[in-house]
């Protein structure tokens, strides 16, 4: 087939979104059409004797001009533009020609089940487009903003500036991010995380667009405009995803492109060889009408159309597990993948920092290292001076702040100069630490003021409930050869995650260049790399890798903007799904390749030689079209860990 998928003429019908228009306009000709078929069958078959030929071809071009107008005027407009290798022209030419040897029941069949398996291809689309819809369909359009006298006034979303309060009710989808200003709330997050268990908020939480208010009213701080919701960046990615076409979709499309011309002559020349070969033995009926019969074998829809939607429900399947695949070359490409590196903090452990304990040098207070430091961390986004800066609010401002990638922070707080970081940090500006504040199984903030050591802070980061499980997963992937973790964080830290999860190789204390080049190295040795991160140091390797995979809940916008599959949940577990379901969608994909190929050659061979009717002809395109898409369907059905 030429341009006829690409013109988006795919499809004899397109089907209204709606299910009750689709039964009535959709399904009503063919049924009617399949009726009075049947009955003419009847009729012929019986030797009925007013069912003369004449009356038989009134009867007949009668069902065939109502039920395949569409396709006849479809065929003539592509013809006039000069687009004559499609599959309109195909049907069209191949069911004429059976009215011109007298085949009228057999033209009608073609015409028809040519519909019928059109039908089933938009009805499995339409399937396969069930859980991106539900996804698509909660943007909410009102939401209610509490005034500053107290009153409450309904507006539109985009209309909602950042740090407005606005109220959710008892069963109302949440139409903004924000911060909640409530004590508690009980949220369904299913369309975001594609998990169905109610997520308990607290005070100072975030709750995100999208989630559905299960209990009380609630009252939420607005922290983003409406087209910068988390619920947003998901529908955008999901659009995306759509318009990016896998290679084996693009490779079917420029074989049909191909493949459709050469059947077209082949078929012509099935009339015209034999003539000189057979010379008195040619009768033009018959070679005309294996002819036809190859032309109505030869339509590629079932490849057309079965592998778009296989990948297509693939993507749909995994937006359902809370994996977004920014295209369907991702379910190709990340099948292919041999090796796994993973960043330690917010993709293996919580992310969620809580300090453990404050030491303090000669000379300063546990308050005043405290205050000074917290007004530093404030400046950052990291999840380590997040936890500082929560645990000892500082009402002193810092100025002049510098974070140093894969050191600490450096600032002015209250005319004294602070540093916050690891070790290479105090070492980069020669300041001499006490080595007893080092621990070996938590992150330790060392801290300088004014040029001299003041002190440490532990933080403790909890390993997530289903690492272990994730890590044991990859391992059981016969594709997965070695599993990596790489951090910023001390090695005896890593070493001591590593461990607990099952990590093959892990290596601490590298700057996110470090990472990068340390990836390089992998790909120069000719491993496919997926890298799972969540940090704005770890949007460089996340490009860098074969398939980039990013925490999409709490990650930060630059890894999830520059990563190939977002996972939603932030559970190391769906790693392991996602590249299931590219195996189970690849799986699909070839089965449809092998099964259309296999029967049509089969069928194309017969009818050369004579051996298959066009009956024959007909169920075996029309049987290998609802097989495939039947089988690009069950994709959405099936469970994956």
């Amino acid at each position: 087939m030429s341009d006829c998928c690409d013109s988006g003429a795919c499809s004899t019908i397109r089907v209204d979104q709606d299910s009750t228009t689709i039964a009535a306009k959709a399904y009503l000709k063919p049924a009617v059409g399949l009726l009075f078929l049947l009955c003419g069958i009847g009729l012929d078959f019986f030797d009925s004797v007013w069912f003369t030929p004449t009356v038989a071809l009134l009867y007949f071009g009668a069902i065939y001009v109502i039920v395949g107008n569409e396709v006849l005027l479809k065929a003539k407009t592509l013809a006039f533009q000069g687009n004559i290798y499609n599959e309109f022209i195909l049907m069209s030419v191949a069911t004429l020609g059976a009215f011109a040897i007298g085949s009228y029941a057999e033209g009608v069949a073609v015409m028809l089940f040519y519909i019928i398996g059109e039908l089933f291809q938009e009805s499995a689309l339409n399937r396969a487009k069930q859980s991106i819809k539900a996804l698509l369909s909660i943007q909410v359009e009102t939401v209610s903003v509490i005034t500053s006298d107290g009153n409450v006034m309904v507006k539109h979303p985009r209309d909602v500036t950042p740090n407005t309060l606005i109220r959710v009710n008892a069963g109302e989808k949440v139409a903004l991010d924000g911060i909640l200003s409530s004590s508690v709330a009980s949220l369904n997050t299913a369309a975001l995380t594609g998990e169905s268990k109610p997520d308990t908020k607290h005070e100072g939480e975030p709750v995100y667009a999208g989630s559905i208010n299960l209990d009380r009213p609630i009252e939420l701080r607005v922290t983003a405009a409406y087209n910068d919701t988390k619920l947003s960046k998901i529908l955008q990615l999901v659009q995306e995803a759509v318009e990016k076409k896998a290679k084996t979709e693009l490779l079917i499309s420029r074989l049909a492109k191909v493949y459709t011309p050469i059947v077209f002559w082949l078929a012509v020349a099935l009339v015209i060889v034999p003539f000189p070969v057979l010379g008195a033995a040619y009768v033009f009926a018959d070679w005309f009408e294996r002819a036809l019969i190859f032309l109505v074998i030869s339509c590629p829809c079932a490849l057309v159309i079965s592998i778009p939607l296989g990948y297509f429900g693939g993507i749909g399947a995994a937006s359902h597990h809370g994996i977004l695949f920014k295209g369907s070359n991702y379910l190709d490409v990340i099948t292919q993948v041999d090796t796994v590196v993973m960043d330690k903090t917010g993709t293996l452990t919580q992310g969620v920092f809580e300090v453990h304990d404050v030491m303090v040098s000669h000379g300063i207070t546990r308050e005043m290292l405290l205050n000074l430091v917290a007004a530093l961390e404030s400046h950052s986004s990291h999840p380590v001076a997040k936890a500082i800066a929560s645990y000892a609010p500082s009402r002193l401002q810092a100025v002049d702040v510098e974070e140093i990638s894969g050191h600490g922070m450096r600032g002015i707080v209250d005319g004294t100069e602070v540093l916050a970081g690891n070790t290479k940090l105090l070492e980069q500006f020669n300041i001499d630490y006490d080595t007893t504040h080092l621990t070996n199984d938590k992150t330790v903030i060392l801290i300088a003021f004014d040029g001299r050591y003041a002190g440490a802070i532990t933080i403790a980061d909890t390993i997530k409930d289903d690492a272990v499980y994730a890590v044991e997963a990859l391992h059981n992937m016969p594709n997965i050869h070695k599993i990596i973790m790489l951090s910023g964080d001390k090695q005896s830290v890593v070493q001591s995650v590593a461990k607990t999860v099952g990590i093959d190789q892990a290596i601490g204390e590298l700057l996110p260049e470090e990472k990068f080049h340390f990836v390089e190295q992998l790909k120069e040795q000719n491993r496919t790399i997926a890298f799972v991160g969540d940090g704005i140091n770890d949007a460089p390797v996340i490009t860098l890798s074969d398939v980039g995979i990013a925490m999409g809940g709490l990650g930060s916008d630059a890894a999830i903007e520059t990563a190939d599959v977002v996972i939603q949940t932030d559970q190391p577990s769906k790693i392991a799904t996602a590249i299931e379901i590219g195996e189970a969608t690849k799986k699909i994909i070839w089965q449809n390749i092998a099964l259309a190929f296999g029967v049509k050659i089969a069928v194309l061979i017969a009818g050369a030689f004579g051996m298959a009717t066009m009956w024959e002809a007909v169920i075996a395109d029309v049987g290998v079209a609802i097989v495939a898409i039947m089988n690009s369907a069950r994709i959405g059905k099936m469970r994956f860990s």
